[in-house]
């Protein structure tokens, strides 16, 4: 293990585990990005997945907003994107200006799984640049704040495969769902494996939590959900967690996100994950009687609200903190990503709130 700097700040650690904190811990989805005004000038210069893997550039990204909101902010995450996978399978991965990821070819009938993707993926061979990326930012971060890594979930990952990019009905995805499921099954457990080898090269880098992007799970019915995206994201959690034990490393905390997801809250809390991400559809009492205290909530808050006047957004992050609580089992984050034309200066009012509100809260 490489040597790193000693961490100052580790709220969002002990707040992923269920310790007790002196305040709700923050950080942003999608922090590193395109609402910063000195992330698009670095993409006027480079490429999107160019920056993915130049480790400088990642790094230089990565603690954009940690520099900018310096002291708000007690984590950062990797700037790195979920797409990355499916790159490293063989698909052609393109950003495309205004439309977002784009798949010249992909994944049509279900023999294009031998056909078009590796049979085997080394994951230091194909995605190495994410792990040299990660040490650098662990180390430039000097301790300030921990470094979270992450992955996208595996239906979440076959559905972009299929679709060619973002879609409104997932209807190419959902047809080989329902005409090939064993097809689908076999799809989804490669992608699984590359995820679970993905994430272990992450924590063994220098990632000190993690979290897993099931952004389309509530695309799914629950039935489907079940069948198609429980079973494979509880071997995640399960498998990493085994293997690092296996090898005599500590595990870190790992998060769990299934935007849309409300009806399968029970299940996520059971599956070995210490927290569950929670999109702004959920009610904060809802969760916690549904979980009953057995992992940790982050959220919740609607993106949109940031597009709100300052005290809009205050009155917004005070309702949240009263309704989760401050002081244990809870990172305050968004309901999903931070959007892109979202004010920089609004985001610091929130950030600056959740300090504010969460250390009153917790004197009381």
């Amino acid at each position: 293990m490489t040597d790193f700097p000693l961490l100052k700040n580790d709220l969002i650690l002990r707040a992923a585990l269920g310790k007790k904190t002196e305040r709700a811990p923050v950080w942003i989805m999608r922090q590193a990005g395109r609402y910063l005004p000195e992330f698009r000038a670095m993409r006027e210069k480079y490429d999107f997945f160019t920056i993915c893997r130049t480790p400088k550039l990642a790094t230089l990204i990565t603690l954009q907003p940690i520099e900018r909101y310096d002291g708000l902010l007690d984590a950062a995450i990797i700037f790195s994107d979920i797409l990355v996978i499916p790159q490293a399978l063989g698909l052609v991965v393109e950003m495309l200006p205004g439309q977002g990821p784009h798949f010249p070819d992909p994944l049509k009938v279900p023999q294009d799984v031998d056909t078009k993707l590796r049979k085997h993926v080394d994951v230091h061979e194909e995605l190495g640049y994410v792990f040299e990326a990660i040490t650098m930012t662990r180390k430039a971060l000097n301790g300030r704040v921990p470094l979270i890594g992450f992955i996208g979930g595996p239906w979440t990952l076959m559905a972009y495969m299929i679709e060619g990019g973002g879609s409104s009905t997932l209807s190419k995805a959902k047809t080989w769902l329902f005409s090939y499921p064993k097809e689908s099954k076999r799809l989804l457990q490669k992608i699984t494996d590359i995820c679970i080898d993905f994430l272990i090269g992450q924590i063994k880098a220098g990632a000190q939590m993690v979290q897993v992007f099931e952004s389309w799970g509530g695309e799914l019915s629950p039935y489907d959900f079940n069948i198609f995206s429980l079973p494979y994201i509880t071997q995640i959690a399960d498998k990493v967690k085994a293997q690092l034990k296996q090898e005599g490393m500590e595990s870190v905390p790992m998060t769990i996100f299934c935007k849309g997801s409300w009806y399968a809250l029970e299940s996520l809390s059971n599956i070995g994950y210490d927290t569950i991400s929670l999109d702004w559809t959920i009610d904060p009492a809802h969760a916690k009687a549904i979980t009953k205290g057995r992992v940790t909530l982050q959220g919740n808050m609607d993106p949109n609200v940031l597009y709100g006047d300052h005290e809009e957004i205050r009155i917004t992050v005070r309702r949240m903190l009263e309704a989760f609580g401050t002081g244990e089992k809870y990172i305050v984050n968004l309901g999903h990503g931070i959007l892109p034309t979202v004010d920089p200066e609004n985001a610091k009012v929130f950030l600056e709130t959740v300090h504010k509100v969460g250390l009153e809260l917790n004197n009381k």
